[in-house]
């Protein structure tokens, strides 16, 4: 059974395809999934030969990605249709606010500071390899609100990777206790989403 990532590292549900030296390598006249995770050895133009892709077309789709740099484990779009983060940020938004109005609770406003701050957060799970709440870069979620410049009198943070729609991965925070108790805090006011090569970050905050 597939298993997705919510609270402690479990399964990436992202195909990771090692390139060998052997002839027979499997080609495909377009990408059969919309994400990729980089082996050992990628390189753009592999990727792109093997799965009938157009070299500049792979770069337009990843402009966060340095071709001279690719990183073992880095997650990068192989289709244009995963590559509309903000549309899934905001449809996981709507869900949050539809949990709260069943329950009586005022909605939470998106705002884009926070949310600006979110989607880092979701590149950092990414592009630093981790899935805590503790950032290697940015020190826990309360210390990365307060260095983007961000006050609020309590804050929290839910984080998940591998799924692959808003509705899903609404499904599993809200199966889960701890995730559902920050969706729900009356307390929070603003929240911001990020969305990020399969990596999902929402941060709340109560402003001051």
């Amino acid at each position: 059974m597939k298993r997705l990532m919510i609270a402690v590292v479990l399964v990436m549900s992202i195909l990771s395809l090692q390139p060998t030296a052997d002839a027979a390598i499997k080609m495909f006249n377009e990408p059969p999934f919309s994400h990729y995770k980089v082996s050992k050895g990628d390189s753009f133009w592999f990727i792109a030969k093997r799965y009938g892709l157009d070299y500049k077309e792979l770069m337009r789709l990843n402009p966060d990605v340095v071709p001279t740099n690719m990183q073992v484990g880095e997650v990068i779009r192989l289709k244009p249709e995963a590559s509309h983060h903000s549309a899934f940020e905001d449809q996981v938004v709507a869900l949050v606010n539809q949990e709260r109005r069943q329950r009586g609770l005022n909605p939470l406003q998106h705002r884009a500071d926070v949310k600006n701050v979110a989607h880092k957060k979701a590149q950092d799970l990414i592009n630093s390899n981790y899935f805590s709440h503790n950032s290697p870069n940015y020190g826990s979620p309360f210390d990365m609100l307060r260095s983007f410049g961000i006050s609020y009198r309590t804050a929290g943070e839910n984080i998940a990777k591998g799924q692959t729609t808003p509705e899903q991965v609404m499904k599993d925070w809200m199966n889960s206790p701890g995730h559902r108790q920050n969706i729900l805090k009356p307390e929070y006011d603003t929240i911001g989403v990020g969305f990020y090569h399969g990596a999902w970050v929402q941060m709340f905050i109560q402003a001051r």
